[in-house]
């Protein structure tokens, strides 16, 4: 019976290591895929950025927003327009890695936590 409960025993820590490492990997995995992500939408985002502007003005977009020829109110609106699109397309490209994520594994991205239901 000894060596019995020493497999048992033996079989509990393997799954246990098992199961660490197991997290550790989907760890890694999804920083890697998230920086990739954030990597993505960072090259991205000036092309988009450029095109809204286009759609926008029918105007190539300003080179420099402090250029003294340019208005204010056209800098303003260059920044507005490039700061609200970057976010947009970093929001876009992470959210649809981290439903890859859920799609793929069945659960949350690690470090993620599921939203109050009752706020």
């Amino acid at each position: 019976m000894g060596k019995r409960k020493k497999k048992q025993r033996d079989a509990a820590t393997t799954s246990v290591a098992e199961a660490k490492a197991q997290r550790r990997l989907g760890r890694s995995t999804w920083k890697l895929m998230d920086t990739g992500a954030t990597m993505v939408g960072a090259a991205l985002a000036p092309r988009v950025s450029n095109a809204a502007w286009r759609a926008v003005t029918g105007r190539k977009p300003p080179a420099s927003a402090r250029h003294p020829e340019l208005s204010t109110t056209e800098a303003i609106a260059w920044a507005a327009i490039g700061g609200a699109v970057i976010q947009i397309v970093r929001t876009v490209v992470r959210r649809g890695v981290a439903t890859y994520w859920v799609k793929s594994t069945g659960d949350l991205p690690p470090g993620m936590k599921h939203l109050d239901q009752d706020a």
